[in-house]
């Protein structure tokens, strides 16, 4: 099997320091905890930012800010997200892919996201494809509901994104599609011969997912953005041990953990 990569995803756009105290939101805040998993076997770093009342944004200046704040801690891959908030314009979502990052998320497709809908029309989704390939950057396809993975397909027959392509399967989300084994075999068994994956399980189905992508050779998110619990009624102290626990994991298993210059090779970055 590859070596396993690890994303921490550590603050996300919904949760809030009330519902978990060790929230990081300022750019010091999220580069401190980004190295944290990073001394702890993450490879990749999912981000979000937050404006200086704890808001979500996608401003340019913030998403510099903390990829340069990153960058000056560890060689962590940074992969900023370009779904942003529910609310947030197509837009603004885009404006992280300015940055030049090695990687950064391409939502594929329409879903519903618990009270609201988080919408990607077609003609959005080429345009972050045409954009991430015009600078370069690797596209992670963020995988809501089946079709997402058909939708992607297309984008290569257009010539948009290049194989072989990377996925993220986010299963769990309210009103999307469920977390079990099936939907997550059900996944996998649709994309193309040698692509990669990861799967990102929501909240209590977090742990049970990632011990199965572990088993099945993919690959591993996990982060405060996700889950904010260690176990049932005990918060997590922090992102950190959330991929602690993966590692740990893997290693009992006898899978090895991949660095950030092995998960470069693995995604073909």
């Amino acid at each position: 099997m590859e070596k396993l990569i690890i994303t921490a995803a550590v603050t996300g756009a919904e949760i809030t320091k009330e519902i978990q105290p060790s929230l990081p939101i300022t750019p010091d805040e999220i580069a401190n905890a980004v190295y944290e998993c990073y001394l702890s076997g993450a490879s990749i770093a999912h981000v979000h930012a937050r404006d200086d009342e704890g808001n979500p944004t996608q401003a340019y200046d913030v998403y510099k800010e903390i990829k340069e704040k990153i960058e000056e801690k560890c060689n962590i891959i940074v992969q900023p997200s370009t779904g942003g908030a529910v609310w947030h314009t197509p837009e603004e979502r885009l404006q992280p892919v300015e940055l030049k990052p090695e990687m950064a998320t391409l939502s594929c497709g329409t879903c519903n996201f618990g009270e609201d809908i988080f919408v990607n029309k077609e003609e959005a989704i080429n345009k972050f494809a045409k954009r991430m390939q015009e600078l370069g950057v690797k596209p992670e396809i963020e995988v809501f509901e089946r079709g997402m993975i058909e939708n992607a397909k297309k984008l290569v027959k257009k010539g948009l994104i290049e194989t072989p392509l990377h996925f993220d399967f986010v299963l769990g989300v309210p009103g999307a599609c469920p977390a079990t084994v099936d939907d997550l075999l059900f996944m996998v068994n649709a994309i193309p011969e040698g692509s990669t994956w990861t799967v990102a399980g929501i909240g209590r189905h977090e742990l049970p997912l990632a011990v199965m992508a572990i088993i099945m050779g993919g690959h591993v998110r996990v982060g405060f953005e996700d889950n904010i619990f260690y176990k049932r009624g005990e918060m997590a102290k922090s992102n950190a041990q959330l991929v602690d626990r993966i590692v740990r994991i893997a290693k009992e298993m006898g899978r090895e953990v991949a660095t950030p210059n092995e998960a470069r090779k693995i995604l073909n970055i």
